[in-house]
């Protein structure tokens, strides 16, 4: 196992194989005869809190190995049934985050092959371009495209959304901290009440693009309804037929470039919406609603609630199960 101290002081993690660390984590090893990692992994994430209070409001920015050495922490006769309660949560989070990791996967591939390489399924159900598809080359994108496709820019799919956020209330939050790059599911949250400024009603399934320092490539999809910070732009699709188009388009590689190409500053590098929307794509009705009929956006909000629900649950638990106050048999 083993645990940071500096940085992102607390954070745990059972390692699977030997490896070598930097100074600001510190590596150990549960002792056979009184407990196990996985156990002790939960342990650590019970007392997080307590060592990182440790360093809260003082000058320096780490902890030291005496400390940890110091730590004082019941182990239970029932550590195993405390360890299966929480490791099916987390297992069950797992699980849904490789199905969401699968699905992404699976829609990039699709999107990369049908719009960008243009082999999407002709009448025959062959690969359009590959089998011998007639193409013509248009002068706004200099390449060829499919005949029959056209050119769009993205303001006419996308609609932004900026409805102010009513602060009397609380909601979760997507910030860029806690986007993630290049994953389309957005599966962290932040509360509204850590924000006094520049929030904004977020719907689920609305497609959010980091505005700021577009090199992290920070784009993806709502988990639900809530808010978001300014610093991040919020779209709607003027018809739903063409979300996972206008999803998957602010989401790739070439986007992510363009955004990069056009930001200005050079600190925190920033890009206006007017010239982000401006982007031009080829696109074909017919193959964007073909595109659409994966449901993303369903699958995507549906797993990152449960695993909210999940999550929150586990936190409930740990430290009652940790103290005695939930009782379970065994113990």
């Amino acid at each position: 196992m083993c645990i940071t101290i500096a940085a992102n002081i607390a954070e745990s993690a059972i390692l699977e194989k030997p490896m070598c660390f930097p100074d600001s984590i510190v590596g150990f090893t549960a002792n056979p005869k009184e407990t196990t990692p996985e156990f002790m992994y939960y342990i650590f994430e019970y007392i997080k809190r307590q060592i990182q209070n440790r360093v809260s409001g003082s000058t320096q920015d780490n902890i030291n190995i005496d400390y940890l050495r110091t730590l004082e922490f019941r182990i239970p006769k029932n550590q195993n049934e405390i360890k299966n309660i929480l490791s099916t949560l987390d297992k069950k989070i797992l699980l849904n985050k490789k199905i969401t990791a699968t699905l992404e996967t699976m829609a990039k591939t699709i999107y990369d092959y049908w719009f960008l390489q243009f082999d999407f399924p002709d009448e025959n159900g062959k690969p359009y371009k590959s089998s011998g598809g007639k193409m013509i080359y248009n002068a706004e994108l200099k390449r060829e495209i499919p005949f029959g496709w056209e050119v769009k820019k993205l303001s006419s799919l996308l609609i932004k959304n900026s409805t102010p956020f009513n602060y009397q209330t609380t909601a979760p939050t997507i910030d860029l901290s806690v986007m993630p790059s290049n994953s389309i599911s957005l599966d962290k949250l932040n509360s509204s009440d850590l924000f006094s400024t520049n929030l904004f009603e977020m719907k689920e399934g609305d497609i959010l693009f980091g505005s700021i320092r577009p090199y992290l490539k920070k784009a993806g999809i709502a988990p639900c309804d809530g808010v978001f910070a300014g610093t991040i732009y919020s779209y709607k699709v003027k018809n739903f037929s063409d979300y996972n188009f206008a999803l998957s388009t602010l989401c790739n590689e070439n986007f992510f470039n363009y955004a990069i190409q056009i930001s200005t500053g050079t600190r925190m590098p920033a890009v206006n919406n007017e010239v982000l929307l401006s982007y031009k794509v080829a696109y074909s009705e017919k193959i964007a609603e073909l595109f659409n009929r994966i449901d993303i956006k369903k699958f995507i909000c549906k797993n990152c609630q449960e695993n909210f629900k999940l999550e929150t649950l586990r936190d409930f638990l740990l430290p009652m199960l940790m103290n005695g106050q939930v009782k379970i048999e065994g113990g």
